[in-house]
């Protein structure tokens, strides 16, 4: 489903370079769980932002869905990316102004999806989160668990093929980043790739295949019982 080729991404700061990413190669099938682990700076995110084309390699290649996706224009990156990719951040990054609901419902009204559908589509996803009652609620007015439930729900409101989780835990305490992984679980059991990018060692080893990153290179892959 995903196959990086010697991907590089090196980032110029000041007057030296930082070479993020050497020579990566890497496959992922259709339907993994998968956990990318390291000290910060490892290049951890950075292979994230690669994989979500939010960034682009210097050089390397990267075929997703056996489609060469590394020098499509932006356009055409972001149409892939919002009918195949979906991500959750630490932060949530969730729009103050909307609703839980309506943030969840964005990526569809961007997408132009007709609103009966929509509307259909957002109440499944609310009651599936079981945040239905917070529905009218505003991410002030949201605890940190359910912030997080929304950002997922707009993350998988396309139904996308690939889940890319960047410490998705990281905001939240131990209940209810527990509540959130087990809901990324429960999706990847329904066949969306789960790829997770953590510090926290015991949420990384929850993942059937654990990837360790240091200094720009993978020094850990597990492999995939999916080959």
């Amino acid at each position: 489903m995903i196959k990086l080729k010697n991907i590089n991404r090196i980032f110029q700061v000041g007057d030296q370079q930082v070479h993020a990413l050497k020579n990566i190669t890497l496959d992922i099938n259709s339907g993994e769980y998968l956990s990318i682990m390291g000290p910060s700076g490892s290049g951890k995110s950075t292979l994230l932002n690669i994989i979500g084309m939010l960034d682009q390699p210097d050089s390397g290649s990267y075929h997703l869905q056996g489609k060469e996706v590394t020098h499509l224009t932006d356009n055409t990156q972001s149409m892939i990316r919002s009918s195949q990719i979906g991500f959750i951040f630490q932060f949530f990054h969730l729009l103050p102004r909307l609703t839980a609901a309506e943030n969840i419902a964005l990526p569809m009204m961007l997408a132009g999806v007709p609103y009966a559908e929509r509307k259909q589509r957002t109440n499944k996803i609310l009651q599936l989160l079981e945040i239905t009652e917070r529905a009218d609620h505003k991410p002030e007015q949201l605890s940190g668990g359910q912030r997080q439930r929304v950002a997922i729900g707009r993350a998988t409101i396309m139904q996308p093929k690939v889940l890319l989780a960047d410490e998705p835990t990281g905001n939240l305490d131990r209940h209810a980043g527990h509540e959130v992984i087990k809901i990324l679980e429960q999706l990847n059991q329904k066949g969306i790739t789960l790829i997770i990018v953590t510090h926290d060692p015991e949420l990384g080893e929850r993942a059937k295949r654990k990837i360790k990153f240091i200094d720009g290179s993978i020094t850990t892959d597990t492999g995939t019982d999916l080959a």
